[in-house]
């Protein structure tokens, strides 16, 4: 019985002018901006990361969905978890982004490719609230739990409680608000970058999160029903290590992270990562001077494919 954690396909968008948004660099403090003369050369070896990254995940038994973007002024279009996500009974929702340039990555063809390839119920639209200043940023500002129905979100300018509140109502998740930052104070622009949840363990930064008490009623939360809870630095929180997403290939689950993610890993941590799901490291140094990883790549779709049973 596959689990409802890890999705069996992904979408994945591969930019052709991919660059570090300067919009959205004052609040992602993992980011990196290169020197203009760079800017051709950062964007070619982006192109080759995300091929070679399709291509690793189809070989490992993943269905990919890749789009083409050749647009320049949409830099974070390699993120596609941001602005949808998809969830179990054929529903689909877009999310209102932070970053004004942010907002032209949400493209109706991807949609319509959903509609065309899987069965799709409803789409609940939230990106008419931007106006008013109410953003949530999909996967990345939300780690949901779908098998316990639990929406874990750490507070940002990038996830508005109120709307986290009405996702979780239409959705049917319980949300669990916490405050994260990193060893400076800053605060962790996106849940994503700081906890995983699979399908029978979870990486998590505990010490990203501020107050000890929520602390310690998120790892009892994450660990209540026999998941091995791991416990990632913050250290390796700058590696994107949490940055990671569980996906079902042709020989079971697999834990797809980059290359510089599973690096940071100690040899007993991926010992028990290895128990549960194989590792499956991705290399994308220049996708990563954007600010996210693996997991900001890959839209997972837990959508039923047409012509299934």
């Amino acid at each position: 019985m596959p689990s409802p954690q890890a999705p069996r396909a992904v979408v994945m968008i591969r930019p052709h002018h991919f660059a570090p948004n300067a919009q959205t660099a004052a609040d992602n403090r993992f980011q990196s901006l290169p020197g203009a003369a760079e800017a051709a050369t950062v964007a070619a070896r982006a192109h080759h990361e995300v091929s070679r990254a399709a291509e690793r995940l189809a070989a490992a038994g993943l269905r990919v969905h890749l789009f083409e973007d050749e647009g320049r002024d949409t830099p974070d279009s390699v993120f596609p978890n941001n602005w949808f996500s998809t969830h179990a009974g054929g529903h689909v929702a877009l999310y209102p982004m932070h970053a004004p340039n942010r907002r032209a990555e949400r493209r109706p063809d991807v949609i319509e490719m959903l509609k065309a390839e899987y069965r799709v119920q409803d789409v609940i639209d939230y990106s008419g609230l931007e106006p008013d200043g109410l953003f949530l940023e999909g996967t990345g500002a939300m780690v949901l739990d779908h098998v316990e129905r639990v929406a874990y979100a750490a507070r940002s300018k990038r996830t508005s409680e109120v709307l986290l509140e009405r996702f979780c109502t239409h959705f049917n998740f319980e949300p669990v608000v916490f405050d994260a930052a990193d060893e400076t104070g800053t605060p962790i622009y996106h849940t994503n970058v700081l906890m995983c949840v699979a399908t029978r363990f979870a990486l998590v930064g505990a010490d990203c999160i501020a107050d000890p008490a929520r602390r310690a009623e998120i790892l009892t939360r994450l660990g209540a029903q026999g998941r091995d809870v791991i416990a990632l630095s913050q250290a390796q929180i700058a590696e994107f290590a949490g940055n990671a997403i569980e996906l079902e290939g042709a020989d079971g689950p697999r834990l797809a992270l980059s290359a510089r993610a599973l690096a940071a890993l100690d040899a007993e941590q991926r010992e028990r990562i290895s128990r549960h799901a194989a590792l499956l490291p991705l290399e994308i140094p220049t996708i990563e001077m954007a600010g996210g990883s693996v997991r900001c790549m890959l839209a997972g779709l837990h959508l039923s494919p047409r012509g299934a049973g």
